[in-house]
């Protein structure tokens, strides 16, 4: 089994997940359309509005609609410029209220559709919609606790990491460190793909449960429980368990707002030792936040149903530089993912 986590298909899937991870960006839009009138505002308000004067205006929270300004600079719709947001020519002549030209109308008889109003909520409140009808009504976060709906999300992110992981593994040189933590790392499919590429390295699982016991099963499967263990424990109440010279963070951070993220990174940084090494694999924002689009569209999933987003480069590298982590760098994997490095002084 070890010698599938080093393989990497011949094909690019990177459309099929855009198509899986955009769903609800078409949403977002229309929403803000129809719901907002979003465009027509800013066309009054040109140059004088900024993120906070728009979350005042319009009475939206800020969270989402980072995300949602993000998707629209992504899109060429908006531009930021010092003295806040304007439109751009394309949404000047075609989503303005004042032009003859203007689309609302079309765009908005997709109102009714009950995702657009979801998306509304969201907006409004700031708090995600409930993770899929199967759960009558519970967040994403809780329903990861029961079992059945964990084993087929984690089933699910498996399927993304057979092609993502490889390619982790093979982006980032791990040559000189000996013992990885995988944070929140699910089935361990992460830390599995890279003690196969390199043989002298140790791995373990940090995971509440049920997770923790997916990940056992799994790890087992693929023949590494001699190399890799799992460490049961929560990311948010716990500390991290200490002798790790590697810190990873693959699709972890993006479920949460940045002031969770800085809690969880503060924890690396006091439990990693010295010298040692943080790896955040995710899809990354460009550091004007204005791309790629793939990335902006995926965001909005993650807004509509975590309590988090996609960050950009240079979020992440002012909360890792403000936690104590230097030598900040970040690599390009596969599917408009990358991974961002620092390292703990010794």
């Amino acid at each position: 089994m070890i010698g599938k986590l080093a393989e990497v298909p011949r094909t690019d899937p990177s459309n099929l997940l855009r198509l899986r991870d955009g769903v609800y960006a078409g949403d977002l839009f229309v929403t803000a359309v129809a719901y907002l009138d979003f465009f027509s505002w800013l066309d009054n308000n040109a140059g004088d509005a900024d993120l906070r004067g728009i979350c005042s205006s319009l009475q939206i929270e800020e969270r989402p609609a980072d995300v949602m300004l993000t998707l629209f600079k992504s899109l060429n719709l908006i531009v930021e410029g010092d003295g806040g947001y304007c439109l751009t020519e394309l949404s000047r002549d075609h989503l303005a209220g004042s032009s003859p030209w203007f689309l609302g109308p079309y765009i908005s008889s997709l109102k009714g559709m009950s995702v657009c109003g979801e998306m509304l909520e969201v907006l409004k409140t700031g708090k995600p919609a409930n993770w899929g009808a199967g759960k009558g009504g519970v967040e994403w976060s809780l329903a990861m606790e029961d079992v059945g709906f964990a084993e087929v999300f984690t089933v699910g992110m498996d399927s993304r990491g057979a092609y993502f992981a490889p390619v982790l593994a093979r982006a980032i040189d791990l040559s000189g460190h000996d013992n990885l933590l995988d944070v929140a790392g699910a089935s361990g499919i992460y830390s599995s793909a890279i003690v196969s590429q390199y043989p002298h390295l140790l791995a373990s699982v940090f995971e509440k449960p049920p997770v923790d016991r997916i990940a056992r099963n799994s790890i087992d499967k693929w023949g590494l429980s001699d190399r890799i263990g799992v460490v049961t424990g929560d990311m948010f109440r716990d500390e991290f368990p200490s002798g790790f010279d590697v810190h990873l963070f693959s699709n972890v951070l993006h479920d949460w707002d940045v002031g969770a993220v800085k809690l969880l990174l503060e924890n690396s940084y006091r439990n990693l030792r010295p010298g040692g090494r943080i790896l955040i694999h995710d899809a990354h924002l460009n550091a004007e936040k204005d791309g790629p689009l793939t990335v902006a569209e995926y965001s909005v999933l993650l807004m509509f149903l975590t309590e988090g987003r996609c960050y950009s480069i240079s979020e992440m590298e002012e909360v890792l530089v403000g936690v104590g982590f230097s030598e900040i760098a970040c690599v390009p994997t596969v599917a408009s993912r990358s991974v961002i490095m620092g390292k703990k002084p010794v």
